[in-house]
């Protein structure tokens, strides 16, 4: 089996697939609009050229913010905080993939504290009442006793 290797496309490759995407979409429905009553005809013709001038404006303001990348300049070394030209997302975007692993291994570990904590807390509480109880702590492993705490009580 050959392993074909998952790369991100450039700008230019993915405008001439939605091109093409487009051509095919806008042929299958130029087929079947021959066969709609003209007044729906006339209603999806409008909403079309209405779709087609939303894209070009998203596509504009996509293209606008992209391009619009922040760099400060230290002696001669450059910080892009936007879109990188080699196709690779900035530093920050990577900081923020990374975030949800980091707040679910910091919760985990919290978690395992907090029950930890309440473990020791009643096991505290539990040598505590056996400590301040009137009888002696080697009562309590006296098979004798186990069994009168199992009969019952009249």
């Amino acid at each position: 089996m050959n392993r074909t290797e998952l790369r991100p496309y450039a700008p230019a490759e993915l405008e001439a697939m939605e091109a093409r995407l487009a051509l095919r979409m806008t042929a299958r429905l130029t087929e079947r609009a021959a066969a709609l009553p003209q007044d729906v005809s006339e209603r999806l013709r409008f909403a079309r050229e209405q779709a087609l001038q939303r894209a070009q404006a998203a596509r504009a303001a996509s293209s606008a913010t992209t391009s619009a990348s922040a760099a400060v300049d230290n002696g001669g070394s450059t910080l892009t905080l936007g879109n990188p030209q080699d196709g690779r997302p900035g530093w920050w975007v990577q900081i923020a993939a990374w975030m949800p692993l980091l707040v679910l291994v910091g919760g985990l570990v919290l978690i395992q504290r907090i029950h930890t904590q309440n473990q020791i807390a009643a096991a505290a509480e539990i040598d505590a009442s056996i400590l301040a109880d009137d009888l002696p702590p080697a009562a309590y492993s006296d098979p004798g006793f186990v069994e009168f705490l199992k009969t019952p009580r009249d």
